[in-house]
């Protein structure tokens, strides 16, 4: 028998594209493959609560077993589609499933680090359920951690890192932290706060080589010559779309699965969500890797599928919890031309409001959630904040203005 729509890949994108399609009243059969063997669950904690042992794995589950069930949704779990075509789907182990309508959410994979001594025990990633468990009971027994990249990953996980007691060390290849999402004033911010709580911050340091013993973990060699001791190495240098499938398929992939605004592959009768997309952007294409953009998108998607209208567009927003520091962004910063800063870094509550032609496009509010949910508001309805007014003392809600 066909499937209606088969989804590949059972993560945040893939459950909500399931359960989307149900809502929009699509009758047909959904079967949702995933690799993992787990349900669809939340991956942000995993390099939070989770990792800090706050949180279990039965509280990621995004849905239970029954409420797919319920709603007629097949769930194959450790499975993994490794051939496609436009109306079959072969999987490792022989089984084979056709179907009528597709969707791609097959998410991202960590970024290799290829240097020699990258294969040694005690080098990890962090993306799915498994690495957090094997990095947990690694950062038990460690004393010395050397992380690998500067990004929202590394940050969360070298703060959790230091809840555990061990010395961490952050290397950063770039001149600074969180370069590609936050402006400099943010970025200069974090590596301060971050080393007020006892982490080195390297930037502009290269990793030549991960130094072993014994088949081990011993240290980090670094472009300039330094060796850094260390028993856990965490790389975090970011992640790779998954596109192979796509490219089976021969959908349009640069940089991801090329989508237009509706979530529609080069195929029209293909969709595609979540962390594996690349879409249209306020000023180019643009890959967003959130939450609320593999829900949004899956909403949009399943949309076009059931050929019912299309959900309202929300404002893209992200989160990241770095210890007390709280970390909250609304819309896209990309291609601003102007910034302004509301409060005080140096007391660790403070926003960044980005302008591009005198409109607010964006906000990050570190520790300050009413200029982060004015800001999201006012990106939601067209609204703005003069930039000549927006670091004053008045509230962010007195000076909201329509944007031009």
């Amino acid at each position: 028998m066909s499937i209606g729509t088969l989804i590949v890949g059972a993560g945040q994108a893939g459950a909500q594209l399931a359960t989307s399609l149900r809502e929009a009243g699509y009758t047909a059969p959904i079967t949702l493959v995933g690799h993992e063997p787990h349900l669809p669950y939340q991956r942000p904690p995993l390099s939070k609560a989770y990792l800090l042992g706050r949180a279990d794995a039965t509280g990621l589950t995004l849905r239970s077993a029954a409420f797919y069930a319920d709603r007629g949704i097949e769930v194959l779990i450790g499975q993994r589609v490794v051939e496609l075509t436009p109306k079959r789907a072969a999987i490792a182990g022989g089984r084979a499933l056709t179907f009528d309508r597709l969707a791609l959410t097959v998410g991202a994979r960590v970024r290799q680090l290829t240097v020699p001594g990258a294969e040694l025990d005690g080098v990890h990633h962090l993306r799915v359920l498994a690495d957090s468990d094997r990095l947990r009971a690694a950062l038990a027994a460690a004393r010395r951690v050397v992380v690998v990249g500067g990004g929202f990953v590394g940050l969360e996980a070298a703060a959790a890192a230091r809840t555990f007691g061990v010395e961490v060390t952050v290397v950063e290849a770039a001149d600074r932290l969180l370069g590609r999402a936050v402006a400099p004033v943010v970025s200069e911010f974090y590596r301060q706060a971050h080393q007020r709580r006892g982490v080195r911050v390297l930037l502009g340091s290269a990793v030549t080589e991960i130094l072993g013993r014994d088949g081990a973990v011993a240290g980090v060699g670094l472009a300039d010559g330094t060796e850094l001791p260390a028993d856990l190495v965490l790389v975090g240098i970011g992640v790779v779309p998954r596109t192979e499938l796509a490219e089976q398929l021969g959908l349009l992939c640069a940089g991801g699965v090329v989508v237009d605004s509706n979530a529609r592959t080069s195929i029209p009768t293909v969709v595609a969500a979540g962390d594996c997309t690349v879409q249209p952007g306020p000023v180019g294409p643009i890959r967003i890797e959130s939450v609320q953009n593999a829900v949004a998108q899956a909403k949009i998607a399943a949309a076009s599928l059931a050929g019912r209208p299309e959900p309202a567009r929300e404002v893209p927003w992200f989160w990241s919890d770095q210890g007390e520091l709280k970390l909250q962004i609304a819309g896209i910063s990309a291609g601003h031309d102007q910034t302004v800063v509301r409060g005080s870094p140096e007391a660790e509550r403070f926003a960044v409001l980005y302008y591009r032609a005198g409109v607010l496009v964006a906000v990050d509010a570190v520790n300050s959630p009413a200029d982060y949910l004015v800001g999201r508001k006012a990106l939601a309805q067209g609204l703005t904040v003069p930039a000549d007014e927006a670091g004053s003392d008045r509230s962010l809600k007195e000076l909201l203005v329509m944007a031009p």
